[in-house]
């Protein structure tokens, strides 16, 4: 017989759960800030310009660029997350934690995609690291509800699964396309500007404004 979860209720345990909230914030300060420390212009440049120096760096901006977009993307659904979290127990940490080790990650995966973004294994490693970001934090918000941890509804967490589990698709299938065509690969990346889900959201008279 499964032992129960022991619990503590957010509103009876506001510091402790502020702490959490705030531990989390800060790892994601930090994980943003660390992504600008791959755009370095050696000291003493050898036979180039300053422009030259900018150009050369291309690659690395345009993927400081995206993980910028990507980490922001993803503390605003962790703070959309723990706005609706009620409780919280040993289980719901260690996946916060787990999933804040993911977000953590990308600064380095960043540098070495935007060093060498022509070779497959930096493509992979990327795209690794977004899907662990995608699950991990899936797994933490769907766990937490069935715990009756959070006040997510069933239609919430239905949309919540399908874009999770389309991101991690998306750069899943870059997987093997990085194997084959490297510098090609990112391009899968732009579907996620396509999600269905958000298609018919858009769509949907019960959607729009009033």
């Amino acid at each position: 017989m499964a032992k129960p979860r022991e619990t503590r209720r957010r509103e009876e345990n506001e510091v402790e759960f502020a702490r959490i909230v705030a531990f989390s914030d800060g790892v994601f300060a930090i994980a943003i800030t660390l992504l600008v420390l791959a755009l370095n212009i050696p000291e003493h440049l050898k036979g180039e310009s300053v422009g030259e120096a900018l150009w050369g760096l291309r690659h690395s901006f345009l993927a400081y660029a995206i993980s910028f977009a990507v980490i922001g993307r993803y503390w605003l659904n962790h703070h959309q997350f723990f706005s609706k979290v009620t409780g919280f127990d040993g289980r719901l940490l260690a996946l916060n934690i787990f999933y804040l080790a993911w977000v953590v990650l990308l600064p380095f995966s960043t540098d070495v995609i935007g060093t060498h973004g022509g070779e497959a294994a930096s493509v992979i490693l990327y795209a690794v690291n977004l899907v662990g970001i995608s699950l991990v934090g899936l797994w933490m918000a769907l766990d937490a509800n069935s715990a009756g941890l959070s006040e997510i509804g069933s239609e919430e967490a239905r949309g919540l699964r399908h874009k999770s589990l389309f991101v991690a698709a998306v750069f899943t299938a870059s997987i093997p396309v990085a194997l084959v065509l490297p510098e090609w690969a990112p391009l899968l990346w732009l579907a996620l500007f396509l999600d269905p889900a958000d298609r018919r959201g858009r769509g949907r008279p019960g959607a729009r404004r009033r």
